[in-house]
């Protein structure tokens, strides 16, 4: 079958433009713009705040209506604001990301980079996650890679393909396994996000004490690359700045298990969750698929 050609965009090179000048900003302008775009499509995004809703009840029972009700709020500003983030992310000068963020943990990746190993980087949903490489690789003085979801044809996904090219060594289509073992394999340092709702290759694990299934796969895949699995996670802090934690890696006895390795994973993602709940995409479908007899919550 021959590739789709890509769509006309003509309005593409513009925005690229405005991209650009946003992304150069101070931070505390992005923040004040990310607050006034999430209060301008607060109305837009009922559904989205419904899901978010449904997911805070389930993982975060022991809040009041209220308490919830403004964690949804706090979410959906967190969350618009990490378009913007994901602006900076890609087209932000390094000038304009220097001194906004610490870096804990380096010496894991520089480890891996020394031996010439490429490093499975498992993190999970955060709007600011495209955010968080860029600051890696601007730490590390070598860029990140990734895998994406490809949906074809539409002028965002192709302005979120150009974007990720010009800060990414690697993008990689989620469902391209051969293409990720060859960019493990030379060496790339590949994001992977593992935390969504999946209904194969799974098992269910608690997060926050609800059953959610969670892929299995990802120790089979460092294995068949021969890669470490290594966790990090970024978050923005009160004053405006960013912390990316980089953990120590996963040892391999972990892995044996894939089922024992994706409650470990749940359990990690859940301690980081609990600091910053607000900054989660809870917008997903998390616990949709459910055990035999449980009805999904949605």
């Amino acid at each position: 079958m021959p590739p789709r050609p890509e769509p006309r965009c003509p309005g593409l090179g513009p925005l690229r433009w405005l991209c650009r000048r946003v992304a150069a900003w101070p931070q505390r302008r992005v923040l004040a713009l990310g607050r006034a775009l999430a209060w301008l499509l607060t109305p837009l995004l009922a559904s989205r705040r419904r899901i978010a809703r449904i997911n805070l009840a389930l993982c975060f029972p022991q809040l009041d209506a209220a308490a919830r009700e403004a964690l949804v709020r706090a979410n959906t500003r967190d969350s618009v604001t990490g378009l913007l983030e994901m602006i900076r992310a890609w087209y932000a000068p390094s000038s304009a990301l220097a001194g906004l963020f610490e870096v804990e943990g380096l010496e894991h990746l520089r480890a891996a980079q020394a031996q010439g190993r490429g490093v499975l980087l498992l993190t999970a949903h955060f709007p600011n996650v495209d955010l968080g490489a860029r600051l890696l690789g601007e730490a590390l003085g070598a860029p990140m890679s990734c895998m994406v979801r490809r949906t074809g044809g539409s002028c965002g996904e192709r302005l979120m393909q150009d974007g990720r090219r010009r800060v990414f060594a690697h993008v990689v289509g989620k469902k391209d396994v051969r293409g990720l073992l060859r960019a493990l394999s030379g060496g790339a340092r590949m994001v992977y996000l593992a935390d969504q709702n999946f209904t194969y290759n799974s098992a269910f694990v608690p997060f926050f004490g609800v059953q959610a299934a969670t892929l299995t796969t990802t120790p089979e895949l460092a294995r068949r690359a021969g890669v470490a699995i290594v966790p990090y996670w970024c978050q923005r802090l009160a004053d405006g700045r960013y912390r990316v934690r980089v953990d120590a890696p996963w040892p391999q006895t972990d892995a044996s298990d894939p089922s024992a390795f994706a409650a470990r994973y749940m359990r990690e993602l859940e301690a980081v969750i609990r600091a910053h709940p607000a900054q989660y995409l809870w917008w997903h479908r998390r616990f949709k698929t459910r055990p035999a007899g449980e009805a999904s919550p949605y």
